[in-house]
């Protein structure tokens, strides 16, 4: 099987001409010519851009999802190439309507007529996993509401398992062959992709990934995230919400229906953020086709998200890790930088710090004090790889996707506003966090979080003391025992001056919230 799916590669990239585009700086120049000179089968007559987006789609959905990358990256490829290739993000050939109208039925267990009324036949949109019809419910609770129904596509999953195991192959070899493979961990990078690429399959996940992000952003005037109506939700059936609203691509069709493109490019910044810091769950698949801006009068100007089948986690280790990055880039802090790679264990321990952050200064200060148009993340990133190679840093696969939405978040911002400065944009919000995070403010929401699990260990403390003290009264002499109850009256002291203390700040802060400074002829400083 794995055969088959490597001849096919190999036959798609002869029949479109890759070679043009692809092996003409790793092969050598007489095998490129002979491969040009046989011209038997080949759709040569075809645009250059054209043919790899038709060899793209013919491959399947790993390499779709490939090319929805590149086509972000306008200043890494040929602008003929980025824009042929971002038809991908909506014009993928739908299958059969009559093979999705059967496959909803028989996951739902009911006729499409009993279910909905107005159910289009024509799909609304055709991606390289499911396609998407609209329609409107029948019955139930939510009657009358327009929905959008996802049904997976029919049959893929032996396609991805085949091309996953073909990359697996490469990995493997890539470890075994190349001198920087083990650092790159192509392997785990694989496993990452390939289990992210799974998730995808379980439409369930996705509409789990959508309450999630929802409730996330139900107090932010930011981001409208479509409801699901689990009645009708299977692993490969989900219906949800339908969203009404302009692809952000069309930035000129927005300004003139008088959207703050300025404002639209900031707020971008603002939720990416929120999602990776905040919340350590983000959408990882936000290219161009997956987002819209609500031009309804009670919604105007708002992001709308869709497709949350990649979404990714970060745990609060790679937070703070990521947070003080950040803000150490953005205060220039190179050393602090150097430091928390070799804290992280990212870098070997007898690495020195003053080459690694000199190292950082070159790659980094360059880019300060520009407009997003003069920065390219992917340059930035590609030099930071090289770095990285030189100081034998370890490529973490948890960040792979987060890297990959950077470089999407990049795009979206370029396109609406070239002059925005990123770094002076995204700073308060990462300073927010880790003031939430290390103020008082995080003090007592960790506070409130162990509370609990203090207020059932507390009480057994005596008891515990006394049972060690009576198994080892054998053994202990009365200077030992006088030690012990000393340092057991000090440790006393000391929770309840702590208790104190939290009960202070907590009424200091309620009186804060309030207005209330006084207190008698009292003040409270905070």
């Amino acid at each position: 099987m794995k055969i088959l799916r490597l001849f096919k590669i190999l036959f798609t990239v002869y029949r479109f001409g890759l070679d043009e585009i692809v092996f003409d700086y790793i092969i050598d120049w007489r095998v490129r010519l002979l491969v040009r000179m046989i011209t038997f089968g080949r759709l040569m007559s075809i645009p250059r851009t054209k043919r790899l987006r038709l060899a793209l789609e013919s491959l399947g959905p790993i390499f779709v999802k490939f090319g929805q990358v590149l086509s972000t990256r306008c200043d890494l490829l040929p602008i003929d190439i980025a824009i042929e290739l971002s038809k991908l993000q909506n014009q993928v050939p739908p299958f059969d309507s009559a093979v999705a109208i059967s496959l909803i039925e028989n996951s739902l267990g009911q006729p499409v007529d009993v279910l909905f009324d107005e159910f289009k036949r024509v799909p609304i949109a055709s991606a390289s996993i499911a396609q998407v019809h609209f329609a409107r419910l029948k019955s139930g609770t939510h009657a009358g509401k327009p929905v959008a129904i996802k049904v997976l596509r029919p049959d893929i999953l032996p396609v991805i398992n085949s091309d996953l195991a073909l990359l697996r192959d490469i990995a493997l070899w890539i470890e075994r062959l190349w001198i920087d493979g083990k650092r790159l961990r192509p392997c785990e990078v694989i496993a990452e992709f390939a289990q992210h690429l799974y998730d995808e399959l379980d439409l369930i996940r996705e509409a789990a990934n959508a309450s999630q992000l929802r409730r996330n952003f139900s107090t932010l005037d930011l981001l409208l995230i479509p409801a699901i109506y689990w009645e009708y939700c299977t692993s490969t059936v989900i219906v949800m919400e339908r969203m009404t609203g302009m692809p952000i691509s069309q930035v000129e069709e927005l300004r003139s229906a008088g959207v703050n493109i300025q404002k639209l490019a900031r707020e971008g910044v603002e939720i990416f953020f929120t999602q990776v810091f905040r919340d350590g769950l983000f959408h990882a698949d936000m290219h161009p086709g997956n987002i819209q801006v609500s031009l309804d009068p009670d919604h105007f100007g708002r992001y709308i998200a869709l497709d949350f089948g990649i979404i990714g986690a970060l745990s609060d280790f790679d937070k703070n890790y990521l947070a003080q990055n950040f803000l150490a880039f953005f205060k220039r802090d190179y050393h602090r930088v150097a430091t928390l790679h070799l804290e992280s264990g990212w870098v070997p321990l007898d690495t020195r710090v003053e080459e690694l952050e000199g190292a950082i200064r070159a790659v980094c200060e360059p880019y300060f004090g520009r407009a997003l148009k003069d920065i390219s993340l992917g340059q930035v990133l590609i030099r930071l790889f090289s770095t990285s190679r030189r100081f034998n840093v370890e490529i973490q696969p948890q960040l792979v996707l987060l890297q990959k939405t950077m470089l999407n978040v990049e795009g979206l911002g370029r396109l609406l506003d070239p002059e925005l400065d990123l770094w002076k944009t995204a700073k308060p919000h990462l300073e927010r966090w880790m003031n939430d995070q290390i103020g008082w403010r995080g003090w007592m929401e960790r506070l409130k979080i162990e509370s609990p699990q203090w207020s059932k260990t507390l009480p057994q403390v005596p008891r515990l003391i006394h049972q060690m003290l009576s198994r080892n009264n054998n053994h202990l002499t009365e200077d030992t025992m006088l030690q012990i109850l000393v340092e057991q009256r000090r440790t006393n002291r000391l929770i309840q001056g702590l208790l104190i203390f939290g009960v202070a700040i907590a009424v200091g802060m309620l009186l804060t919230q309030f207005g209330l400074t006084s207190l008698g002829n009292i003040r409270l400083y905070i």
